[in-house]
């Protein structure tokens, strides 16, 4: 018999991430119907080529799934974070997209995305203390 030890850490190296990574893709890649999920950017830089403002998240069959949205402090207020998100919507549809998918905390911006159409489907209380992570969906 093959013997078993379980290991708990505080520091996950990149090679065991990777295990578990590559192990759970094998897996997935055998029942999902859509196997190419592809990238989404949406930039917004100065003049020297830094980014001042964006957006980046994957396209995977139906769904639009936004993972970080990010306006820098001086620019806010401008409308760019819905330009940028309209830019990334719009994409999404280009692609096949149906849907869209985000989460945000109570202190960011639940009260935008609501602003844009996108519907909580639910929020994790308390989180991480005694915070707010809102979950939303929107149809495309």
């Amino acid at each position: 018999m093959i013997q078993l030890e379980f290991e708990i850490t505080d520091a996950i190296n990149e090679q065991d991430q990777k295990s578990i990574y590559e192990g759970l893709l094998k897996y997935n890649l055998e029942r999902l119907e859509d196997k190419s999920p592809k990238d989404l950017g949406v930039y917004m830089r100065d003049e020297a080529g830094n980014i001042v403002a964006g957006l980046t998240g994957t396209t995977h069959g139906n769904w639009l799934m936004i993972k970080f949205l990010w306006v820098s402090e001086s620019l806010r207020g401008k409308n760019i974070g819905s330009e940028i998100l309209k830019q990334a919507e719009a994409t999404a549809k280009t692609r096949g997209c149906k849907f869209a998918f985000l989460d945000t905390f109570s202190f960011q911006a639940p009260l935008f995305y609501q602003k844009h159409g996108y519907q909580e489907v639910f929020a994790l209380e308390d989180y991480p203390l005694t915070g707010k992570r809102h979950y939303f969906t929107k149809r495309l």
